[in-house]
């Protein structure tokens, strides 16, 4: 890893280069992805949305994982990142404004909390999705992190939300043990709560399964995002072993699999 114009750099320099934005302009340029994909394309209603920028209060501890297009000149993935330090001083984990984690954060080991991943529509096939995990994985490993966390969003079918069929098709080695599990502030209201399995276990929660994740209790609904949030755990202990080309290999085909999805 080395520093080129202020900004961490975790690849040569390619086509797709992924590195940790400390720009202001680039932050920006974050957050207006950030709006496109989930303001404009998920309908997410946005208290920022005057000013075409997706950003909270977390914002400004975390540190912003981006994949640059040097082709194009744009930022085309991003995932922000919020590690055991920058929460201490936030006071928070931002997946405890969802979920009760006191069971999770008795665990020995630092956490790593990664939210808001999108990627640019017109990026979507794999590529984006490499490259960014690749560089989150190397960050995870530096910072020797225990425990990847955080939300996976999964949005309404036509008849509304398949929580038990999702949760009936979870294979049990990932689902966490009781001693580890999370309460949502919100549970998914009833009356958006559909019986009939429409889709199966989300392609999205297939890829995390592959990483190894676990889903630490029932979903959170989140009215703003209009989507239940589940809450995963991932832990990094054997994650050294795992990232080889083998551990690549897998990736690229859980990449193939959420290739046309916007948010991880």
């Amino acid at each position: 890893m080395k520093k080129i114009d202020g900004a961490i750099q975790f690849k040569p320099a390619k086509r797709l280069e992924c590195f940790i934005a400390d720009s202001e302009a680039l932050v920006k340029e974050a957050q207006a992805l950030r709006f496109r994909v989930f303001s404009k394309e998920m309908g997410a209603k946005l208290k920022t949305e005057s000013e075409g920028l997706d950003y909270d209060e977390v914002d400004s501890y975390c540190d912003h994982l981006v994949v640059y297009d040097n082709v194009n000149k744009k930022i085309v993935g991003y995932t922000r990142l919020l590690n055991q330090n920058q929460a201490e001083k936030l006071g928070r984990f931002y997946s405890q404004s969802e979920f009760n984690l006191d069971q999770v954060l008795t665990l020995p080991g630092r956490f790593l909390e990664i939210g808001r991943t999108c990627v640019d529509p017109d990026y979507r096939g794999g590529a984006v999705l490499t490259t960014l995990w690749s560089a989150l994985v190397q960050y995870a490993l530096e910072g020797q992190f225990n425990y990847l966390l955080g939300c996976a969003s999964i949005t309404p079918g036509p008849s509304g939300f398949a929580v038990d069929a999702v949760y009936r098709n979870i294979d049990a080695k990932n689902i966490a043990p009781s001693s580890i599990q999370v309460t949502p502030g919100i549970p998914v209201p009833k009356e958006l709560r559909c019986e009939r399995d429409e889709s199966g276990i989300p392609p999205l929660l297939k890829a995390y399964f592959r990483f190894g994740a676990v889903v630490c209790g029932e979903p959170c609904w989140d009215e703003d995002f209009n989507c239940m949030d589940l809450f995963m755990l991932l832990p990094l202990d054997q994650l050294q072993e795992r990232y080889s080309k083998h551990y690549m290999r897998g990736y690229q085909a859980a990449a193939n699999e959420i290739e046309n999805t916007a948010v991880l």
